[in-house]
């Protein structure tokens, strides 16, 4: 099976960096309105509730499939699924972010979404070294 390639989610890809941050720092960016801006679109507004609805102002729509504070947020978007997640490292000074999207059509759409969550990877850690 090719790489990205999953028997049950489709085409998929993940994309992750370790960041010199607390998690509580970089979960308070990444669920704030500035963080979601970056990772699903400026002016989504992502209420913390399992089944909410949300549309970007690109014209997606999706609903929170999963909302745990401080750990992961998990949506669908449009035909996918997407999810941003945060692993404290055990000094608790630098975090795992990792953001993952599945159900992707093919190969070339893996990779492009691969080079989209690159550059959002490289934005919030930009965003985060300014705060």
């Amino acid at each position: 099976m090719p790489t990205g390639l999953t028997k049950d989610a489709g085409w998929q890809i993940g994309v992750s960096r370790t960041l010199p941050h607390p998690a509580a720092t970089v979960w308070d960016f990444i669920s704030s309105p500035e963080g979601i801006a970056l990772w699903l679109g400026p002016g989504t507004v992502l209420a913390p509730e399992q089944g909410t609805p949300y549309r970007t102002t690109a014209g997606v729509a999706g609903e929170v499939r999963g909302y745990r504070p401080a750990d992961r947020i998990r949506v669908t978007h449009g035909t996918t699924t997407v999810q941003v997640a945060l692993t404290p490292a055990a000094d608790g000074a630098r975090t795992v972010l990792r953001f993952h999207q599945e159900h992707l059509a093919s190969a070339e759409e893996r990779e492009r979404q691969r080079a989209y969550w690159q550059h959002v990877m490289d934005q919030v850690a930009t965003a985060l070294d300014r705060q």
